[in-house]
């Protein structure tokens, strides 16, 4: 039987790659995105508001809980995503609190609300690999929680709620904890992109303690097809699973080989720069729950994942030479 799917922070590249992959691959009866913003031109949005099957809303979680509520009532997702957050653990030692704001309390007001529903079948949160700090090994889902942000801390908060309330009020969870993603439409902040943006104008990406630290990468894709086989794969409900490469990968080598694939020396690409405060040395998941629970691991390699980025980079070399690269942090 087809299901309505609702993407919680459905505005971000994540959550239309996400969209993108529930549209072509599980034969929804709707995908519905709602962000707290209008949908970005086409660079960033892929033109995905045109796609049959789907449609966006511009709702938002923290001060719009209930318009966002009657939308969800009036379409009665069987499946709700979430990826609404307050990102970029590396600004959130300020303002810590909107972190908090967003990435707990307004998602726990949010499931709250969700538990009086008997259309909602899953809620799937999609956490983040940060929570478990640098490792030395790859990290189980059951390894201890050692937040190095307030970033990480306030995804942590919410995921043990969730574990509460699925232990005690049966409410019908799954986590999922992605190594960092990537894919086309990706704002320009992140280390791929902007590597790409600075391949396209010329200037300098600053390579943050000279490119060691090591990040497990997966393509947005792969993170798609993960939401899919654990909302209709028969994933036990209340349990959490870690989705991500065998292997991390420096940031250097992620700089060199998206030069590569853009055909730029890495020198003529990037520059060193001082570390930048709270950077993990390594982020580094053991993902063989999610392969044994749903048969899920990373089906894309870096050579695939990255043509294709540098191939949206190039189609829209004007658009995105024009676009800021900051990070703006916004309630």
């Amino acid at each position: 039987m087809s299901k309505t799917y609702a993407i919680l922070g459905g505005g971000g590249s994540f959550g239309i790659h996400a969209a993108l992959y529930l549209l072509d691959h599980a034969n929804p009866n709707k995908v519905i995105g709602i962000g707290r913003n209008p949908l970005r031109p086409e660079p960033f949005s892929l033109a995905i508001d045109r796609r049959e099957g789907y449609e966006y809303h511009a709702r938002h979680v923290t001060h719009e809980l209930d318009l966002l509520l009657e939308l969800l009532d009036r379409e009665k997702p069987e499946i709700i995503v979430n990826f609404a957050a307050q990102g970029e653990g590396a600004v959130s030692w300020k303002h810590s609190w909107r972190f908090f704001e967003t990435n707990s309390m307004a998602l726990a007001r949010l499931s709250e609300e969700l538990m009086k529903r008997d259309w909602l079948e899953r809620f799937i949160q999609i956490g983040t690999s940060e929570m478990y700090g640098s490792v030395e090994h790859a990290a189980k889902e059951s390894d201890p929680i050692q937040p190095s942000s307030p970033y990480a801390a306030s995804k942590v908060a919410f995921d043990l709620y969730l574990d509460s309330v699925h232990r005690f009020l049966n409410f019908p969870m799954n986590i999922i904890r992605p190594s960092n993603a990537y894919c086309s439409a990706q704002l320009l902040h992140r280390v791929i992109p902007k590597t790409i943006w600075c391949g396209l104008t010329g200037n300098k990406l600053p390579l943050h303690g000279g490119g060691s630290a090591e990040k497990s990468y997966i393509h947005a894709r792969d993170l798609g097809r993960a939401i899919h086989l654990v909302a209709e794969g028969g994933a036990p409900f209340g349990t959490t699973y870690n989705a991500g490469p065998a292997q991390p990968t420096s940031i250097r080598e992620v700089v060199e080989r998206t030069a590569a694939a853009m055909g730029i020396p890495f020198d003529d690409i990037c520059e060193v720069s001082g570390e930048r405060l709270g950077q993990d040395s390594r982020y580094w998941l053991d993902s063989s729950a999610i392969k044994d629970a749903v048969g899920w691991e990373p089906q894309i390699g870096w050579d695939e994942g990255l043509a294709e980025v540098v191939e949206w980079g190039n189609r829209y070399k004007a658009e995105i030479a024009e676009w800021s690269t900051e990070y703006v942090l916004r309630a």
